[in-house]
């Protein structure tokens, strides 16, 4: 039997040198685009439905899809050039790798740990996992506290990327003091949706993303959306029926409106991403006390936007074609 104890890795068992070549070899293959992170949370999810976290990353990772094929779709395309797209795709992209890297090692190792009857948590050094996640895994074994956990892996996320992404320089320049970017937090046209195949939309605008209280208070709202008992059913079976494309059209063929695709397929717009990020840009956890984070929160009182983001897509297509119309007469004026 097995205890959470650590052991240098020189003294791990063969078994143990076993499983973590695999979950490292797994890792490294299902996180190879938006589509296969996707798909892999969701079947992770099946498998495993006591891990919420899993089905609520797949249903995130669907809008980081959406959010990337946009910048490839018609009205996009009329507002920004090809050195703002290749940036913010970057940026979605390697927020959703690096999330990926961190915890689909911890998913894993729940799994097998769950086949062999015994916690394999010590494990968790070897894939650079906060020292905080580590400890909420040990309680989750003893104590089964579903919610605890999904807010645990929410909580860890967005502070896993706040500073190799949403700090670093590169993208803070590119990226989130630009006025696309200021112009979507202040408009609210970056929102994470969740669809029904009656052609309902739930869900909640993303404000002030830089910020990491704003980012762990949408993803506990979302949380509480997905697994409302009222809506879960119907956000299952948009999941299990809808085949994830990346493009916003995997939704919008649902919408009673019949609308045209406006956004291609993922695989056919990006390439495939080389990643490169210092493993100890990941070491968020120092011991800080992490009880504000797990404070209730009064439960939301808007959340279907059928209506609503209809109503802000046709804004964002007007303001594109302003400024189409805009930059067109500043040409023709000087030639």
């Amino acid at each position: 039997m097995h205890s959470d104890k650590d052991l240098p890795s020189n003294q791990r068992t063969m078994e143990e040198n076993n499983i973590i070549a695999l979950i490292k070899n797994t890792t490294l293959k299902k996180n190879y685009d938006n589509i296969s992170r996707t798909e892999s949370y969701h079947s992770y999810y099946i498998r495993n439905p006591e891990i919420r976290w899993a089905f609520l990353a797949s249903m995130v990772s669907r809008n980081a899809g959406y959010c990337m094929t946009d910048l490839k779709g018609t009205w996009f395309q009329k507002m920004i050039n090809k050195k703002m797209i290749k940036a913010l795709f970057l940026t979605y992209e390697d927020a959703n790798w690096l999330i990926f890297s961190d915890a689909y090692p911890q998913l894993m190792l729940y799994e097998i740990s769950k086949q062999k009857g015994h916690p394999l948590f010590h494990l968790l050094d070897e894939f650079h996992v906060s020292p905080f996640m580590k400890r909420v895994w040990q309680i989750f074994w003893r104590k089964k506290n579903i919610g605890h956990l999904m807010t645990s892996l929410i909580i860890n996320e967005q502070h896993l990327i706040q500073k190799p992404i949403i700090e670093k320089a590169i993208f803070k320049g590119k990226v989130f003091h630009t006025p696309l970017f200021l112009f979507q937090d202040l408009f609210h046209f970056s929102t994470v949706v969740f669809p029904t195949i009656e052609g309902r939309l739930f869900g909640f605008s993303v404000y002030d993303f830089k910020k990491l209280k704003s980012r762990i208070k949408l993803g506990r709202s979302l949380s509480w959306l997905l697994f409302h008992p009222d809506y879960y059913q119907e956000f299952m079976d948009f999941s299990e029926r809808t085949v994830h494309t990346g493009s916003r059209y995997d939704y919008e063929k649902y919408l009673i409106d019949g609308r045209k695709r406006e956004t291609p397929y993922l695989r056919t717009s990006f390439p495939m991403i080389s990643h490169q990020l210092d493993v100890k840009e990941r070491n968020w956890f120092h011991g800080q006390s992490m009880n504000k984070w797990y404070r209730p929160l009064p439960s939301p009182k808007e959340f279907e936007m059928t209506e609503w983001l209809i109503k802000k897509q046709n804004q964002m297509h007007a303001f594109s074609l302003l400024n189409e119309y805009i930059h067109n007469k500043g040409k023709r004026s000087k030639d």
